[in-house]
């Protein structure tokens, strides 16, 4: 059996996940970030977007956080996320939209907006739309191949390692 780490997702509103992971991929402050059971503690700002995790026994499970932090310690680790959404939730059209909305407050020199407001909506918005892509994008490389990268076999495993 793998080692595994215990993993938590929480945003304000509620808990989203907590189950026992052997892989997490998130997207730090200064970039992205791989951990595995044991990792050294660490405390860092996350950046919006997706937090890929694969659990005990294999299975991959995708989140969408629009900031937050996260916390490691070496056989637990936390997201403490603004604001936390399963990857099945996304609403790619919702995105495009807010996106769309975001662009268009920015460009238009006689509205009156706030301009950090605007900018933050348009980084989640693209966000949002990245970890969509993500998902179809390994979701095709794997029905290409016809088999994950790291076991070599047959999958149903939307391996991102």
């Amino acid at each position: 059996m793998a080692k595994t780490v215990e993993c938590e997702i929480v945003s304000a509103e509620e808990e989203i996940f907590k189950g026992m992971v052997e892989f997490i991929s998130v997207t730090g402050s200064l970039g992205g970030l791989g951990i595995l059971p044991g990792h050294t503690p660490l405390l860092t700002e996350l950046k919006p977007g997706p937090v890929e995790l694969l659990k005990a026994g294999g299975e991959q499970d995708v989140f969408y956080v629009s900031g937050g932090f996260i916390e490691i310690q070496p056989f637990k680790v936390t997201v403490l996320a603004d604001t936390a959404l399963h990857a099945k939730d996304l609403d790619e059209a919702a995105a495009l939209e807010a996106q769309k909305h975001a662009r268009d407050a920015i460009t238009d020199k006689n509205s009156d907006f706030q301009y950090s407001k605007a900018a933050t909506q348009l980084a989640e918005a693209a966000a949002q739309l990245r970890t969509l892509q993500q998902i179809k994008k390994k979701a095709w490389q794997i029905i290409q191949l016809g088999f994950c990268r790291h076991q070599k076999q047959p999958s149903g495993c939307f391996c991102f390692i």
